[in-house]
């Protein structure tokens, strides 16, 4: 479980007056957890995720991931084995000159026996359909297939927790949606659930998730199943957010019986 107990997380202007970018944050991130995260742009979303695996560190409050606390620089090395994260723009994250040696490039680093590590590869090389593509290096490759071999990547690691940094919002629908049928079939069998966080700008892509979190000027306002909220759309559209497009139907068609 990963528990998040008001957080604050802040920096000082110019003239030395304190801006908060989140403000009391609490939750808990549970095993196999399906969340996705929306919130207009400066509300806190990307802070918040980079302070679940201690890239940032909270001004104040305590981030623990199973138990390990995100203060600690001993725990670090752990906690980042347990919370993979995938970022906007892959290229940020991709380091390898050939697509199997990126997805072998942090199994080297844990020290994984080459035959596990052979196997670990080609299993990740099927389910995110880069086959074909194993020995191009990844500059060659489209926005969408270098998605799926940082999302590949990370999960050859086998993490508990998965934090996905909208990323999808450079790609084009098709590669949008080839990442997020990746996305919505990883494992979430009982022995090794895998917990997922989507942050993204894309309410249809919120509805994949059991649980929608809603930051406003970094707080958290709204938390509750994504169908619940998004029936709540003027309280959306009060924050600047859209609902997907097939609850706008369905409030024109309840408005046109109605009238």
């Amino acid at each position: 479980m990963i528990q998040v107990d008001h957080i604050y997380f802040r920096y000082h202007s110019e003239d030395n007056s304190p801006i908060n970018i989140l403000n009391d944050v609490s939750l808990e991130i549970r095993a196999g957890e399906r969340i996705a995260i929306m919130g207009r742009n400066g509300s806190g979303k990307t802070t918040f995720a980079r302070c679940l695996n201690g890239l940032l560190l909270p001004s104040s409050g305590v981030v623990r991931v199973d138990g390990l606390t995100t203060s600690e620089a001993k725990n670090l090395a752990d906690i980042r084995r347990h919370v993979g994260m995938v970022f906007q723009n892959p290229d940020n994250q991709i380091v390898s000159a050939t697509v199997e040696r990126e997805v072998a490039f942090g199994l080297e680093n844990l020290g994984v026996p080459f035959e596990e590590m052979h196997e670990i590869v080609e299993r990740m090389l099927f389910i995110f359909n880069l086959e074909k593509l194993r020995k191009q290096p990844p500059h060659q490759l489209s926005g969408g297939e270098k998605q799926r071999l940082a999302l590949a990547s990370v999960m050859a690691m086998h993490p508990k927790y998965l934090v996905l940094d909208e990323p999808t919002s450079l790609l084009d629908p098709k590669s949008r949606r080839e990442v997020l049928e990746r996305i919505s079939t990883l494992p979430q069998d009982t022995e090794n659930p895998v917990a997922t966080l989507l942050i993204t700008q894309f309410p249809e892509e919120a509805l994949y998730a059991n649980r929608l979190i809603v930051f406003h000027q970094g707080k958290i306002i709204m938390d509750d199943a994504p169908d619940e909220l998004f029936s709540r759309h003027k309280e959306l559209e009060a924050y600047g957010l859209e609902v997907p497009v097939k609850f706008q139907i369905a409030e024109f068609i309840i408005k046109y019986l109605q009238s």
